[in-house]
């Protein structure tokens, strides 16, 4: 992990991340709504993993007053089980949690004990099932809630900072 950076995703990660998410999920995301969450979505934030010039992963979520909602996560197949999605997990919690997000959301499939065993790690608990959540195979989703959040960093600011 010491040559791999975590920053906030920009437009001219879209194709990247697009990339990954083709790969990893059975009915992705496309190129065009994830341009939209850099350009229109202005509760969109999204971290990507960075090594050498190359995005090995991603991980999103849309933050609305003091919730944060996970939308998605991946790395690339050939860097998994490194850490890096950990890293991203963190790299937004700390974001979301600098933005004033006291707690977060996503939901995960019921087959992916690897990533719920990741989410439980973080603190992340189960709460509830969506029934049929998946539209590929009407697989249930399970709705993980977490509001142990890290502390604010005082010194954070973006772009979008608003000052009185």
């Amino acid at each position: 992990m010491a040559d791999i950076t975590l920053r906030r995703m920009t437009l001219a990660d879209a194709p990247a991340v697009y990339a990954i998410e083709a790969a990893t999920f059975a009915i992705p995301w496309s190129l065009q709504s994830f341009e939209e969450e850099m350009t229109r979505n202005a509760c969109a934030r999204y971290i990507v993993a960075e090594e050498a010039g190359a995005v090995l992963g991603y991980a999103g979520a849309w933050l609305i007053l003091d919730e944060g909602h996970i939308t998605n996560v991946a790395v690339t197949k050939s860097r998994r089980g490194e850490g890096i999605g950990e890293a991203l997990m963190r790299a937004l919690m700390q974001y979301a949690a600098n933005l004033g997000v006291t707690y977060m959301t996503l939901e995960v499939r019921r087959s992916n004990e690897t990533a719920q065993n990741l989410y439980r790690s973080l603190g992340f608990i189960q709460v509830g099932v969506r029934k049929k959540y998946y539209e590929d195979n009407g697989e249930d989703a399970l709705f993980m809630v977490c509001d142990h959040m890290p502390p604010a960093q005082e010194d954070f600011e973006e772009p979008e900072t608003v000052r009185e």
